[in-house]
C-alpha cells in the first residue's frame, strides 16, 4: 500500500515543481519586462510639469521708414508721419512659474523690449504679464502673472545632474503651443562661450526650436533642471535661435533660483565681487594636464581684493580651497558668493604660496 502511495504521489510532486519553475521562468518573469516597457514613458513626468509651463506672446510697437518711391504722390501728400509708420512686432516663447504667487522666470531676450506681454497657461487660461526685473548678465527675466491655482515647477537638485541622464525641453516651438522633446544632457558648466557675462550652461541634445526659449528642461521625475536659453552653431550663430541641428544649451535652474529670490527681494541680482581683473595663465599640472591659473593684472580702488592684501601680478591658484582650473569658473564661483562671505585665496607671488582672507563685496548690477 504504501509503495503504490509513493507510486501516484511522487509523479505529482514532479508535476508540480516542474509547473512551478514554469510559472517562475517564463510567466511571472513576464511581468518586470512589461513594467520596464512601462517605464520608457515619459507621460508622468511631462504631465507633472507641463502645468508649470507657459507660452509667452510678446508685442513691441516700432518704427521703420517708408521709402517715398513706393508710395503714390496722393498718400505722400496725406501722410500724418512724414515717411515714418508704426507696426506692432510680435515673437514668441515660453516660461516656467515658480511661485504660487504667479513669478515666471523666462529669457530676458524674449521680453526684451516688448510693450505687451500676455501669458497662456496649459489649462487655456490666459493672463498678461508685468516685468519684475530681469538680469541680462544670465539673460533672465521675472514676470508676474495675477491668476489663481497656478502651478510653480519642483526644482532638481543640482548635484543630482549628471551627464547622460534623460532630459525632456517643453516650449512653444513656432507657436505650436506645449510641445515636448526628448534627448539627454550632454555637458555641464559650458564656459567660454562668451554669450552672456554668467556662463554655466546645461548642454543638451533634446531639441530647441524657436519660440522654446525660455521653456523647461526637466529631468525624469518632471523637475526643472534647468531654462532652455539659445542654440550654439558653428556658423557664428551662437547668439541667435537658429534652426537646425545644433548644441542646444539650457541655464540650470538654481541660477534661476536665485535670479527669482534676488530679483523679488532686492530689485536685482546680487553677485559677489573681489575687484581684480584678471588674465588666464596657462601652466600645468604635476601630471601634464593643462590648467588655467589667474594673474592679477588690475585691481580696484580701495577694493575687497586690495584691502584684503592682493597685488598685482599675483597668481590666483586657489579659492576656499577649491584649485583654480578654469578661469570663467573660478570668476562665476566668485560671482555666486553672498556679499560678506570670507573667501580663502591663495596666491603664487613670485613663487612663494601666499594665503590671505579677502570679505567678498558687491558687484554693481547691470539690470
Amino acid at each position: 500500500m504504501k509503495q503504490n502511495l509513493i507510486a501516484i504521489i511522487w509523479p505529482a510532486l514532479v508535476g508540480v515543481l516542474a509547473a512551478t519553475l514554469i510559472l517562475d521562468k517564463w510567466v511571472l518573469d513576464e511581468r518586470p519586462a512589461t513594467d520596464a516597457a512601462a517605464s520608457s514613458s515619459y507621460r508622468e513626468a511631462v504631465a507633472r510639469a507641463t502645468p508649470s509651463v507657459v507660452n509667452i506672446y510678446t508685442a513691441k510697437l516700432v518704427e521703420s521708414r517708408v521709402d517715398p518711391r513706393r508710395n503714390s504722390l496722393w498718400q505722400r501728400r496725406f501722410r500724418s508721419d512724414r515717411g515714418n509708420e508704426q507696426r506692432i512686432e510680435r515673437s514668441l516663447g515660453s516660461g516656467v512659474i515658480l511661485t504660487a504667487e504667479g513669478h515666471i522666470v523666462t529669457n530676458n531676450h524674449v521680453i526684451a523690449g516688448a510693450d505687451a506681454i500676455q501669458v497662456l497657461l496649459a489649462d487655456g487660461r490666459s493672463a498678461n504679464a508685468s516685468v519684475v526685473g530681469n538680469d541680462p548678465d544670465t539673460d533672465l527675466a521675472i514676470l508676474r502673472i495675477d491668476l489663481p491655482a497656478l502651478t510653480p515647477i519642483e526644482l532638481a537638485n543640482a548635484q543630482d545632474i549628471a551627464v547622460g541622464d534623460v532630459v525632456l525641453a517643453i516650449g512653444n516651438p513656432y507657436g505650436f503651443g506645449h510641445s515636448v522633446s526628448q534627448g539627454i544632457i550632454s555637458g555641464v558648466g559650458r564656459f567660454g562661450l562668451q554669450l552672456s557675462t554668467y556662463e554655466g550652461y546645461i548642454q543638451t541634445d533634446a531639441t530647441i526650436h524657436l519660440g522654446s526659449s525660455g521653456g523647461a528642461l526637466i529631468d525624469a521625475q518632471g523637475r526643472l533642471v534647468g531654462i532652455n536659453t539659445l542654440i550654439y552653431t558653428a556658423g557664428g550663430e551662437g547668439a541667435g535661435e537658429a534652426t537646425g541641428i545644433g548644441i542646444n544649451l539650457a541655464t540650470p535652474s538654481e541660477l534661476a533660483a536665485t535670479a527669482l529670490s534676488d530679483i523679488v527681494n532686492y530689485g536685482h541680482v546680487i553677485r559677489g565681487w573681489l575687484g581684480v581683473s584678471v588674465e588666464v595663465l596657462l601652466s600645468e599640472d604635476a601630471s601634464g594636464r593643462p590648467l588655467q591659473r589667474l594673474i592679477v593684472t588690475d585691481l580696484a580702488s580701495d577694493g575687497p581684493a586690495e584691502r584684503a592684501g592682493i597685488a598685482l601680478n599675483d597668481v590666483i591658484v586657489a579659492m576656499d580651497d577649491a584649485l583654480v582650473v578654469d578661469g570663467r569658473a573660478a570668476m562665476m564661483q566668485i560671482a555666486r558668493l553672498r556679499p560678506g562671505h570670507l573667501l580663502r585665496v591663495k596666491l603664487d607671488r613670485d613663487g612663494q604660496v601666499v594665503e590671505i582672507e579677502a570679505v567678498v563685496g558687491t558687484r554693481a548690477s547691470n539690470g
